[in-house]
């Protein structure tokens, strides 16, 4: 009987335990799935790694201006020169300042045939003078950077008609009212003070029976 009882117990033990290891709180569950962003990765962005840019690579040499798709952390040959691409980045839908950004090292091969980084940096599409490629031989620059964003903040509201002129002409008509003369009523200074009314005389009483 002793041995039953001490199987039940354990039994029940067992359950509750695996109760307990199954019950998560949901803000502990919220916090694991936020956990799975990178960091400093916004939601909605698309990630780093999966982010593709079109690179232009020109020759000085003879024109050529080749096209060059990659993903960050990509890199590619092209004859005696490799274009890296770090990472690439645009500005918001909503931001007035359009921008199309890549980090770009490029790697000129020597005449010894020994590489030798000649450009390592943020290059913008639309200002490329922020940040020159010093090469006798290739420039390059992005294109373009496929990415997206989460949906933005919505359109600005309709700037809401101040109500100050209302209030003004209704404190002015206030006013005008206030400052116009009121009637008053007439002064008495001029008329003659009427007196008060006479006391009613009194009535003759019955003559004395005394009197002869």
């Amino acid at each position: 009987m002793r041995s039953f009882v001490t199987a039940v117990a354990l039994s029940v033990l067992l359950l509750s335990g695996c109760g307990r290891k199954d019950q998560t709180p949901a803000g502990q569950q919220g916090n694991s799935q936020t956990a799975k962003l990178a960091p400093g990765q916004q939601a909605g962005v698309t990630p780093m790694a999966d982010r593709v840019a079109v690179i232009g690579l020109l020759n000085k040499r003879n024109g050529i201006v080749r096209d060059l798709t990659l993903k960050s952390g990509q890199a590619v040959q092209v004859r005696d020169a490799i274009v890296r691409l770090r990472a690439c980045e645009t500005t918001a839908p909503w931001e007035s300042e359009k921008l199309t950004g890549a980090f770009l090292q490029l790697e000129v091969q020597r005449p010894d045939r020994r590489w030798q980084r000649v450009f390592s940096g943020w290059v913008y599409k639309e200002s490329p003078s922020l940040n020159v490629v010093e090469s006798p031989v290739y420039d390059v620059w992005p294109k373009s950077c496929a990415m997206t964003y989460p949906s933005g903040p919505g359109e600005p509201a309709a700037p809401v008609a101040s109500s100050n002129r209302s209030s003004a002409r209704k404190s002015g008509g206030a006013d005008r009212t206030s400052d116009a003369p009121t009637a008053s009523a007439p002064s008495t200074d001029g008329a003659p003070a009427t007196s008060p009314p006479e006391p009613a005389a009194p009535a003759p009483s019955a003559p004395d029976n005394n009197a002869t």
